[in-house]
């Protein structure tokens, strides 16, 4: 099949090199000029690193330089990305500085209408083209979201500046001025931090303190070997429980939670918290109610200094002007010079390109995704997603997703019918909605229950890597290369599964219990 993907970042590379292995004909859009997504020099901001180590955040099958740091920096793993799509000879199939314009439905396929990057659709001829699939892999952090701030005008005119953390690429552009950082999760303390080096002042404006997690537990214990592992994964409730899980969240739950807890007063020990004033509300047990990050090296330590100060409980009410000079005003009544605004305040879950009609099919009356195994919309076949499953082990998700879409693709998956489909996903999101709090990004986030993913992932293709490697993941990480055969073993049976349709001389269709078709054609 001829499939559009859209998305040069880890999900969409993936997605390409596996389709591209099953003999599909791909082209990759991404209206940067490079690939890596997030990681792109577009819109990574100073201070970025990973969120998991560099073992963790690895393809399967091809594993990050050695002499890269445990947690690398956002330069590093672009070229890392850049290195896989040469590798796996993706390169020809990028379409670079290309913008996806609109994507609709036509016939059984659908039209894509891409334009140069930075060019108005309106202004520019927009080249259209037919696909007989569409793989949407922008990512879940598409488009930065900037408050509402009254009065930007006059804080404006007065020479303040307002922009998002992706948009932020230079500390110096912070020297000598008073910087303001809005938000408190990782990539809001990640550019934190070399701010505070350059600029004149450095506040964070947190509205809410979250729960930070120790790279190293006391100084020592690795927090992969904590987070990172099948057992971190099940001290947090999953909708089927299995297994260790049943005693942890039965009987052992007492335990269960003094775990999770003591890492808390681990944390606020380690980082003095209580003396800044920066103990977080609630306990560490519901940490996943809003974002499980790790602790910014330096920024406590530059917090103790004072060259950090951490606003918290408020936010900014208010920008304006005063003598002149632009100023910003909080929540509690604060007033405070404010030359550099950078918000670091989430991101919005974007596909403004998708036809209207197809829009409608895709999320709930919130505005919720809609997705079977964060990959599949339910009501528009031919449309998949990938990447809308943020995890810890990002990279590994989405290649087990790019295999779930190939196998679809040949009509090798015996999916349950449609109405279970829907009750599936109807559930999913109603128990994300108890879990975090509703914080779970418009049914993108699957973070902290990645591994249970990959096993419902892997369950729909037949297949699991052995029990004795997933018996040592309960209490070592997770490594994604224990998962480096599934790809070969998936490809050997679609081989197998499409040779008679190979053979077919006309197409051939076949359909699920409920008519829905499974896509399987005989090559044209």
């Amino acid at each position: 099949m001829r499939v559009a993907i859209i998305g040069a970042g880890v999900a969409g590379l993936t997605t390409a090199k596996v389709l591209l292995a099953a003999g599909h004909e791909i082209e990759v859009f991404d209206r940067t000029h490079d690939v890596g997504g997030v990681w792109s020099r577009s819109r990574r901001y100073p201070g970025v690193t990973t969120q998991s180590p560099k073992t963790q955040y690895e393809f399967s099958d091809f594993p990050m330089p050695k002499d890269y740091p445990e947690w690398p920096t956002g330069a590093q793993v672009q070229q890392y990305v850049q290195s896989y799509a040469a590798e796996f000879g993706l390169v020809p199939h990028l379409r670079l500085g290309t913008s996806v314009v609109s994507v609709a439905p036509s016939g059984p396929g659908w039209t894509v209408t891409t334009c140069p990057a930075g060019e108005a659709a309106e202004k520019v001829p927009g080249t259209t083209a037919y696909y007989d699939r569409v793989v949407v892999a922008n990512g879940v952090f598409c488009e930065p979201s900037i408050p509402v701030f009254p009065g930007r005008e006059d804080f404006e005119a007065a020479g303040g500046q307002v922009t998002a953390g992706s948009d932020f690429h230079d500390e110096e552009d912070a020297r000598d001025r008073h910087a303001l950082v809005v938000g408190y999760g990782k990539s809001a303390c990640d550019v934190t931090v070399p701010i505070s080096r350059v600029a004149r002042s450095t506040d964070v404006i947190a509205r809410q303190l979250l729960w930070k997690i120790p790279r190293r537990i006391a100084g020592l214990l690795n927090f992969k070997m904590l987070m990172l592992t099948r057992m971190g994964e099940a001290l947090f409730r999953y909708r089927r429980l299995r297994g260790v899980e049943k005693f942890l969240h039965g009987p052992g739950d007492r335990l269960r939670r003094g775990l999770l807890n003591a890492l808390g007063r681990v944390a606020v020990r380690q980082h003095r918290l209580a003396r800044h004033g920066l103990v977080p509300r609630g306990s560490m047990e519901e940490i996943v109610k809003g974002a499980i990050g790790l602790v910014t090296e330096g920024f406590f330590e530059a917090v103790a200094d004072g060259a950090i100060r951490v606003r918290r409980d408020t936010t900014i009410a208010w920008l304006g002007a005063a003598d002149g000079r632009p100023v910003a005003g909080l929540s509690d009544g604060t007033v405070l010079p404010a030359d550099l605004i950078v918000c670091a305040t989430g991101f919005t879950q974007g596909v403004p390109f998708l036809d209207e009609a197809v829009l409608e099919r895709i999320f709930d009356e919130r505005g919720t995704f809609m997705l079977y195994r964060q990959i599949q919309p339910i009501d528009v076949p031919g449309l998949y997603f990938n990447g809308y499953n943020s995890s810890f082990f990002s990279p590994l998700n989405a290649e087990l997703a790019a295999l779930w879409i190939a196998a679809d693709l040949a009509g090798a998956l015996d999916l349950p019918m449609t109405s279970a489909r829907r009750a599936d996903v109807i559930a999913q999101i109603a128990f994300m909605d108890e879990a975090t709090d509703m914080h779970h990004c418009r049914g993108t986030k699957i973070i902290p229950f990645s591994m249970h993913h990959a096993d419902e992932v892997l369950a729909d293709l037949g297949l699991q890597i052995g029990r004795f490697t997933r018996a040592v993941h309960w209490l070592n990480p997770v490594n994604p290369a224990a998962y480096r055969g599934v790809t070969p073993e998936l490809l050997k049976r679609l081989s197998a599964h499409t040779a008679p349709l190979r053979a077919a001389e006309s197409p051939t269709t076949a359909s699920h219990e409920d008519g829905t078709p499974t896509h399987i054609q005989a090559p044209r």
